[in-house]
């Protein structure tokens, strides 16, 4: 059965060349697909070297950990941004924008390099991490057209489409640091010019083909059908939309973890690995299987949790990043396979938290205040990113990288009494 659209940011008529939501929702994923496998390249790219880029400019260890801290900052008032312009206008102009200033941080970057301008370096990976809260953000716009028992594989849909950038990114590191050295560019700064051009590039797809809006077009169809419309929330079957306010809170508390103790491992992580004797080539190999872990999964964690539910994939996060912090703690510094064990394990328990959180998240909050609502829980989980980045470089310098590897997964386990309580009132 298909489900008329009415013209999206108006008060009546069909859109004649979109029939049904359904057929709108599968344009719209493949456009945000599109977007996603490029997005995924800039971001991977800049995590891969940000932290050894600092760490060179500095001179010291101990700030390696402020380039994630900072580019997650700038996430946190990009994901507010993006949330009231999607509010207002819709998903496309807030996405649109916000991988365009990820392209202009690119750009700062590599002038602070090349002027070896440490401040400078600051505020471009500030700006720079607009693109990291657009790619997440985007997340969102392939859920507001899916239907209420679809919701977690449709934005996995999304999600999965960031591996393939994601992983070829940091892979490019090396040759990327080859090619702009006889451009004058510092080696480590040649990965920016991959990030640069990958957000534009998305930026560019998503202002042209990110038609109809979906957030606008999932508002006119329960509009027109409240009772059956896509965005209609009060009739859904889950659990977490009638526990309301407490699905956000519970949604925001798993993501926000998932957050912290990825980004503070993962930041460090080619600290430890240079330091040991590895180079570029295996930091970016360990980086990119990260990242493969951290999206490549998502469409099985779509499926379970459309399927076994919300709370229980939620709790699976929290195993699998003890799991992970555990492995990383133990590894010798010289076993390659087992560090990217490790990170692997990392990756996957933060999918597997974030699709759960997100369709938590999703399914608790209606569509007339959805977009705002979705910004300011992305600015928290930024926020937890940015502390996370930031102490990890100082635990490290005051203990070790197995310390802050054990710290994180231990952390982790908060999830499972949270998780435990809501289960409890149900």
């Amino acid at each position: 059965m298909t489900r008329p659209v009415p013209a999206a940011g108006t008060r009546g008529g069909l859109i004649s060349d979109v029939p049904d939501a359904d057929q709108a929702q599968r344009r719209i994923l493949r456009v945000l697909v599109a977007s996603q496998v490029l997005s995924g390249a800039g971001l991977a790219a800049g995590v891969t070297v940000g932290a050894l880029l600092a760490q060179d400019m500095l001179g010291t260890t101990s700030l390696a950990g402020l380039p994630s801290a900072l580019f997650t900052a700038g996430s946190a008032l990009t994901a507010v941004t993006i949330g009231r312009v999607s509010q207002s206008h819709g998903r496309r102009p807030g996405l649109a924008a916000g991988y365009l200033a990820g392209a202009v941080g690119s750009g700062l970057v590599i002038a602070a390099a090349v002027l070896d301008s440490p401040v400078l370096l600051f505020v471009a990976l500030f700006v720079y991490g607009a693109g990291t809260a657009t790619n997440l953000q985007a997340r969102y716009a392939g859920a507001d057209l899916a239907r209420p028992d679809h919701r977690a594989r449709a934005l996995s849909r999304v999600l999965v489409a960031t591996t393939l950038g994601g992983v070829a990114g940091p892979n490019l590191a090396a040759p990327m640091g080859d090619f702009a050295e006889p451009l004058g560019i510092p080696r480590l700064a040649g990965p920016f010019l991959l990030s640069g051009a990958a957000y534009a590039l998305a930026a560019l797809v998503l202002a042209v083909w990110l038609r109809p809006d979906p957030l606008l077009t999932a508002r006119a169809v329960a509009a027109a059908d409240p009772a059956g419309g896509a965005g209609a929330t009060a009739k859904a079957s889950t659990a977490s939309e009638r526990d309301g306010r407490g699905g956000v809170v519970l949604g925001g508390l798993v993501m926000v973890l998932t957050q912290l103790v990825m980004v503070a491992i993962m930041t460090m992580t080619p600290i430890h690995m240079a330091e040991h004797g590895h180079g570029t080539a295996a930091s970016g190999l360990v980086i990119a299987i990260h990242i493969g872990a951290m999206y490549l999964p998502s469409p099985l964690t779509g499926w379970l949790v459309d399927r076994y539910g919300r709370l229980r994939i939620a709790a699976a996060s929290g195993l699998t990043l003890l799991a992970a912090g555990v492995l990383a703690a133990l590894a010798p510094a010289d076993s390659l396979a087992l560090l990217t064990l490790a990170l692997a394990l990392l990756g996957l328990g933060w999918n597997l938290g974030l699709v759960s959180g997100t369709a938590i998240i999703t399914d608790a909050v209606p569509l007339a205040n959805r977009a705002r609502t979705q910004g300011m829980v992305d600015v928290s989980i930024a926020v937890a990113g940015a502390t996370g980045g930031m102490a990890s470089g100082f635990l490290v310098a005051v203990g070790s990288y197995p310390v802050l590897a054990l710290t994180g997964g231990v952390l982790a386990l908060a999830l499972l009494p949270a998780v435990a309580a809501t289960a409890y009132r149900r």
